[in-house]
């Protein structure tokens, strides 16, 4: 039903906080298959991939650039975008099949993203507490995660290769009217 899209630096807990927690998806059925498409230059995420049992990529390029390789390679009409280290609480299958099923039978291409929450694990410092309010009055980025169809996607242009804050602009075109915020909460670790 959806192909997922884990960019990673080649380091290995993030990536395996974020596969354990799609691991309920896989065995429901949601998620048909899942992209580690690494950056780094050594052969930590090809093995948590080969463990996994995930489809590994390895890039050379931006992050956005390595969003929009996997999604080239992803053969679900569903993709969901997460960066290493995010982990979605429990419910997120049963809301996303939901979602799913409801814009697809709707005349209006929409994209689904996550409620953001705070590690209760986190060490807090003013900095973060200044980030925090001010990403509250921009609204949602890509920590959030996405969910979008692929013709969606696509005819938004995707992640565009060699442009500076792709993922910033793929957020922008989407625009708050086109985005749905799920109830189901991302976690970044």
């Amino acid at each position: 039903m959806l192909s997922v899209i884990i960019p990673t630096d080649g380091i290995e807990a993030p990536a395996v906080a974020t596969l354990a927690a799609l691991v309920p998806g896989a065995a429901a059925g949601m998620v048909r298959e899942v992209f580690l498409v690494d950056r780094a230059d050594n052969d930590v995420i090809e093995h948590v991939a080969d463990v996994a049992g995930c489809r590994f990529l390895a890039h050379q390029g931006s992050r956005a650039s390595a969003l929009s390789a996997g999604a080239r390679e992803a053969s679900s009409p569903w993709l969901m975008f997460l960066h290493a280290g995010a982990v979605l609480e429990s419910g997120w299958i049963e809301e996303t099949s939901q979602f799913i099923n409801r814009v697809t039978t709707s005349d209006h291409p929409r994209a689904g993203i996550f409620r953001y929450a705070r590690s209760p694990y986190a060490e807090t410092s003013l900095r973060d507490g200044f980030k925090q309010v001010l990403g509250r009055l921009a609204g949602a980025s890509a920590d959030h995660g996405l969910l979008i169809a692929r013709a969606h996607y696509q005819k938004l242009g995707g992640h565009a290769e060699g442009k500076r804050s792709a993922e910033a602009r793929l957020w922008r075109q989407l625009g708050r009217s086109s985005r749905t915020q799920l109830r189901s909460r991302i976690t970044m670790i």
